[in-house]
């Protein structure tokens, strides 16, 4: 991606006050990380009256600006800055009971952005400040956590460090070349009107001059407290065109068909593993360490295919960023690459489809075996926020030990990544039909319980040969008409409570599905006989008044039967 490109300027003061309690920064980092993870900022302002106010803005914006880049790349924007404020907030109220004796002696306000592709995630408790300007006017994007008292006093309702837990404010705005956002702490924007303000900010000659401008007028006002100011112009949001990142896309061309004792940067070729018309795998020897590595180039027949190019890229980004014995391991080529390739672990075994194919009546232990695997392996995903969106046998393997593991991701979809503005985006499902959620065939994101769905779906399928509503699903009339098949089956062994939980994982409305992958692998080891449905469930625990006023019934007709059976032979 085009770099984004800012300017800064600041200026800190402690006025009147002995000690300065703010704090302020800014953080961009290097190469990639700025792409997937953004620009960081921040200003905080130490509650006036807490003693250990200073240590407590201090340490919101530094570790903020530190930890914030230490989230998993493939989370969210929202979710990475939220582990972290909570942890902060949790170690500020900590340290104040411990060293102070009270809840508020480290507490301070907070106000960040992060600025990620084109776009400003904006997080804020207290009353310090964030105002974007844009086209000559000023907007606030943030609002003051005043709690207003009689006699016109107030307090602050909301702070980071006062309790346990803190209520963060969330917002997102697009942003423009040329935006100008301004951040103050309340000995600035409590004796400065947005007139004013904004006045002294077109009278500047640079970002400094208008900080430094901003934090004296305030003071010429009549501020009594810390005076804070940070200015960030938004030079280029750094946003490709759709020429420029398909030319990035295509930087390394396709290699050639390989075949047995070639030679590709590095690695042998030992036989071809399994070829489609959108890539061919190669089992090949890492001539450096002589191990073995299975070796994935795409299809000339895409090479013209942004689309195709950019799932062929999240796939490698994926699979090395995800850490599971129950996922197929991406690792970094050997050397430099002349060529577009993907290398990874080499799997010695057979796909779940094989192995279906190879147990068409399975027991059912080494059903939940596999799928509780599978369980491990999504959760790896899941706890990344990233969705497989592509289950299905073929797309799992079994290696000669027994360990399953999920290999492709080329359809996965990644939060985080999706956060970075791309001119190319796949459209419509990416999954296989009778796989796929409906919900994704019908154009809604895929969540967890899309990827709960699909494992719902082959469990199913282990069990029965079958799918549970057939070959389709392709469409909204096929799932508006889509009837569950019941998998239970005395000749199969499959009992009622086993298929209310294949049920319940596979149900079209992903609403009633398992929320958490955990919860499917226990209903199908146990018995939940809350998933059974009336119909299927034994009389005596359906009704049991009604069970035993029939059976009474039977065996009163039995007697009476019996009693005339007696009298006839005897007379």
């Amino acid at each position: 991606m085009r770099q984004v490109q800012i300017s800064i300027g600041q200026n800190s003061r402690a006025g009147l006050k002995p000690v300065n309690e703010d704090s302020y920064g800014v953080l961009i980092p290097d190469g990639a990380t700025a792409e997937i993870k953004g620009i960081a900022m921040a200003i905080a302002d130490g509650i006036s009256g807490s003693e250990g106010g200073k240590e407590a803005s201090e340490t919101c914006v530094k570790s903020f600006l530190d930890d914030y880049y230490c989230t998993h790349q493939s989370w969210t924007v929202k979710t990475s800055v939220g582990r972290v404020l909570s942890a902060v907030n949790r170690w500020l109220h900590g340290q104040s009971q411990a060293r102070y004796g009270s809840g508020e002696a480290m507490a301070s306000t907070f106000s960040a952005l992060v600025l990620k592709s084109a776009t400003a995630h904006l997080f804020h408790v207290g009353d310090s400040r964030i105002t974007l300007l844009r086209d000559g006017s000023l907007e606030p994007l943030t609002e003051d956590h005043r709690v207003r008292m009689a006699g016109g006093r107030d307090y602050l309702g909301r702070a980071m460090g006062v309790d346990v837990n803190v209520d963060i404010d969330y917002r997102r705005v697009t942003v423009e070349a040329g935006d100008v956002f301004v951040f103050t702490t309340d000995g600035v924007h409590d004796f400065l009107s947005d007139t004013e303000i904004l006045k002294l900010l077109k009278a500047a000659n640079d970002l400094d001059g208008a900080a430094q401008g901003i934090v004296e007028g305030a003071l010429a006002a009549g501020s009594d407290d810390n005076l804070t100011c940070q200015v960030v112009r938004i030079d280029d949001p750094g946003v490709d065109e759709v020429d420029s990142y398909i030319e990035r896309l295509r930087a390394l061309p396709f290699p050639p068909d390989l075949d047995p004792g070639m030679r590709l940067d590095g690695y042998r070729i030992v036989r071809a593993l399994h070829a489609s018309n959108r890539s061919q795998v190669y089992l090949a020897i890492d001539e450096a360490t002589d191990e073995r590595v299975a070796l994935k180039t795409p299809s000339v027949n895409y090479e013209d295919d942004p689309v195709y190019l950019e799932l062929f890229a999240r796939e490698e980004w994926v699979g090395r960023r995800l850490s599971s014995p129950h996922v197929a391991k991406l690792v970094e080529p050997a050397g430099r690459r002349k060529f577009l390739y993907q290398v990874s672990e080499y799997i010695e075994g057979r796909t779940l489809r094989q192995w279906m194919d190879d147990n068409p009546e399975p027991d059912l232990a080494e059903v939940r075996t596999i799928v509780e695997q599978i369980a491990r392996g999504l959760r790896a995903f899941h706890r990344r926020e990233m969705v497989h969106q592509d289950l299905k046998p073929e797309n799992v393997m079994i290696d000669r030990d027994g360990t399953v593991k999920i290999v492709d991701f080329g359809s996965a979809r990644i939060l985080g990544i999706e956060e970075v503005a791309r001119p190319v985006r796949p459209e419509g499902a990416l999954g296989t039909v009778g796989y796929t959620a409906p919900e994704i065939v019908l154009g809604a994101p895929a969540s967890p319980r899309a990827d709960i769905y699909s494992l719902g779906v082959i469990a199913y399928e282990m069990l029965t040969g079958k799918l549970p509503y057939g070959d389709g699903l392709d469409s909204r009339r096929a799932i508006d008409r889509a009837r569950y098949t019941p998998a239970s089956n005395p000749e199969l062994a499959i009992p009622a409570w086993l298929d209310g939980a294949l049920a319940k994982a596979a149900h079209l409305d992903p609403v009633r599905r398992y929320d958490a992958l955990s919860a499917f692998t226990a209903d199908i080891s146990r018995p939940n006989t809350s998933l059974v449905s009336q119909s299927a469930q034994p009389l005596i625990q359906r009704n049991p008044l009604g069970f035993w006023r029939g059976l009474a019934l039977a065996l009163l007709i039995l007697n009476i039967t019996l009693l005339i059976a007696l009298g006839n032979s005897g007379g």
